[in-house]
């Protein structure tokens, strides 16, 4: 008797664990699918400018009461899209061991605690990487668009460039508010950042400091080589990214019907034009 009241009470355990295992399991698909979508890939780039943007613009702003608010609601924000990203990762520990994992819960704290604001709210600008990593963005772009197939790579170089000067400009920014005179908002950043990866140098603003050289020398060595890239990519023949089935070439003319490297038949989306 005894006996098979345990054997019952273990299965009705197994089967729980099991309904709970299923529940998770399609509750991660519902996450999944939803993160996957192209409406939510859109409000997502929205929410990543109106976070860099907003660092942009509260350098101009002095401190007040609703800047707190207004950053705390922007980290309640980042919290519920990083466990949301979390729920819908197929491998959650490699998701959670992820440098953009730990850069957006520095973002969090920067935005929640005031005393450390300071040193990690540059950091927000690192969330301009999301607007072309985003699951499947590049590829939903490219069925979508014959025009975005064609120009995906300069679009990609433009993109990278872009990023790289608002990633360094606010670097600039932080490393030098405070102790340099010449910057104190992020235009000044930005201002000085453009005139160094052209290589014009006005000479008007110059970073303090042995970091300031050295940081100069890398942004000059790390810019000039995005601009090569994207004038490359502006200057030789429009080429579509469309990996071959057969041999894996990824970049073929907009026209092609059989890859060059083995003969086989490739089926790029076109208008027909």
């Amino acid at each position: 008797m005894i006996d098979r009241l345990f054997s019952a009470l273990g299965g009705f355990t197994l089967a729980a664990s099991a309904d709970r295992l299923t529940a998770r399991s399609e509750f991660g698909r519902r996450v999944r699918a939803i993160y996957r979508s192209v409406r939510f890939r859109r409000v997502l780039i929205a929410f990543d400018l109106t976070l860099i943007f907003s660092f942009i613009v509260l350098t101009f702003v002095p401190a007040a009461d609703w800047v707190f608010w207004f950053n705390s609601l922007l980290a309640g924000l980042i919290t519920l899209e990083l466990m949301g990203r979390i729920v819908a990762a197929r491998e959650r520990v490699r998701c959670l061991m992820q440098l953009d994992t730990f850069i957006d819960l520095l973002i969090v704290i920067s935005l929640t605690v005031p005393a450390i604001v300071g040193s990690f709210a540059f950091l927000r600008v690192f969330r301009a990487v999301h607007l072309f990593e985003v699951v499947g963005l590049g590829h939903a772009l490219r069925i979508r668009s014959h025009w975005f197939a064609e120009n995906e790579e300069v679009i990609r170089n433009g993109a990278q460039l872009l990023i790289f000067l608002l990633v360094t400009s606010a670097v600039v920014y932080e490393a030098q508010v405070g102790r340099n005179p010449s910057i104190a908002t992020f235009s000044d950043a930005l201002y000085f950042t453009v005139t160094t990866v052209t290589t014009t140098g006005f000479g008007d603003i110059t970073l303090v400091g042995e970091t300031g050289r050295l940081l100069s020398i890398a942004i000059m060595i790390a810019g000039i080589s995005l601009f090569v890239r994207l004038a490359q990519a502006i200057i030789r023949p429009t080429k579509i990214q469309h990996e071959c089935e057969r041999c894996g070439l990824s970049r073929h003319d907009a026209d092609a019907v059989h890859c060059k490297h083995c003969g086989n038949v490739v089926n790029i989306p076109s208008e027909g034009n």
